[in-house]
């Protein structure tokens, strides 16, 4: 019964703390902000590769703001849908993810091998939504 408690407990405090969120910047502007620069920095690597532990922790911090851009987007208030804006959100969470794992191992053949999984992430959701890049119907 104890354990039930907590967990409703729990269920409720996180559900009044999910109604405190309220999004800020735009959509394009945590695009402009966050997700551009911090994708550059890992899919451009090899113009200005890490030499040192601050550099690998720079761009460990990079991929972790890459990661948690995506989640920014799935906030309510800027999640678009919960389909295919979700799936899209969570694939550039996922490559930004995978990008600290390669970071945090200083590994720079790992963190290029990303490069078309963070593109793809970009790339399957600027097809759908972003509307420049939607075909006339």
């Amino acid at each position: 019964m104890r354990r039930l408690f907590v967990f409703v407990s729990l269920c409720l405090c996180g559900s009044a703390l999910a109604q405190d969120f309220k999004p800020v910047a735009t959509i394009s502007e945590i695009m402009v902000a966050i997700t551009l620069p911090y994708s550059d920095a890992l899919l451009y690597i090899e113009r200005n590769p890490p030499t040192n532990d601050r550099d690998w922790e720079t761009l460990q911090y990079q991929a972790l703001m890459l990661a948690e851009s995506g989640n920014l987007l799935m906030m309510k208030g800027r999640a678009k849908n919960q389909g295919l804006w979700m799936k899209d959100a969570k694939l550039l969470v996922e490559a930004g993810a995978a990008a600290v794992k390669a970071t945090r191992a200083k590994d720079i053949q790992a963190v290029l091998a990303l490069n078309e999984q963070i593109v793809t992430s970009c790339v399957t959701c600027h097809v759908q939504f972003r509307p420049r890049n939607r075909r006339e119907r």
